[in-house]
């Protein structure tokens, strides 16, 4: 089935009836607050009936904004490619770090701490590290 299609279809056998994008979002939002809760109470089965649900509340959502679906799915695709490559360079006395090779920043180091800290730093937010 195309997405178009299944939006449509899904539009069309909606259990509630509102263009109203706040009612439309809160109605998304709880049910996966729902797949969240008996995920944790340890219920995969009804968390994923209720992710279920969610996927027709964001079809539903979709069509309320008027956001293109096939568009949406192709302009994420698009966006989780984009890789930034991020480079943190450990010199002699200091950190810099790099995003698509511009200078974003750097700070001095006194210590192994602020080494160690730095290094810390880079793996949380995915950094290439560079020692020269």
């Amino acid at each position: 089935m195309e997405m178009k299609t299944a939006v449509d279809l899904i539009w069309e056998n909606r259990k509630y009836a509102t263009d109203d994008p706040k009612e439309v979002l809160s109605h998304l939002n709880e049910e996966i607050a729902e797949s969240l809760k008996a995920l944790l109470k340890g219920d995969s089965d009804k968390a994923r009936r209720e992710l279920e649900d969610a996927l027709s509340c964001i079809f539903i959502a979709l069509r309320v904004f008027d956001v293109d679906i096939e568009e949406a799915i192709e302009r994420q695709i698009v966006q989780m490619k984009k890789r930034y490559d991020k480079l943190m360079i450990f010199k002699k006395d200091k950190v810099e770090i790099y995003v698509d090779g511009t200078l974003k920043g750097g700070w001095t180091i006194w210590g192994e701490e602020d080494v160690k800290e730095a290094e810390k730093i880079a793996k949380e937010f995915g950094c290439k590290i560079i020692y020269s």
